[in-house]
């Protein structure tokens, strides 16, 4: 199973301080981690400090 997180940087608060979001998306979402099974399937949206979605992480099979 592979973790894919993908974040678009383009607009919004990401494009302004990508450094600072970014962080802030990984920090919220490893705090947030055990709430999840983390089986093929799980997925979930990504939000901005702005609270605009700009991604997605997803757990998938394969290599």
């Amino acid at each position: 199973m592979k973790f894919v997180l993908e974040v678009d940087m383009s607009e919004g608060a990401v494009a302004a301080d990508a450094e600072k979001e970014l962080g802030r998306i990984l920090r919220y979402w490893a705090g947030n981690v055990r709430h999840y099974a983390l089986t093929a399937g799980d997925e979930s949206a990504v939000y901005d400090s702005d609270h605009r979605d700009v991604g997605r992480w997803r757990i998938v099979e394969g290599p």
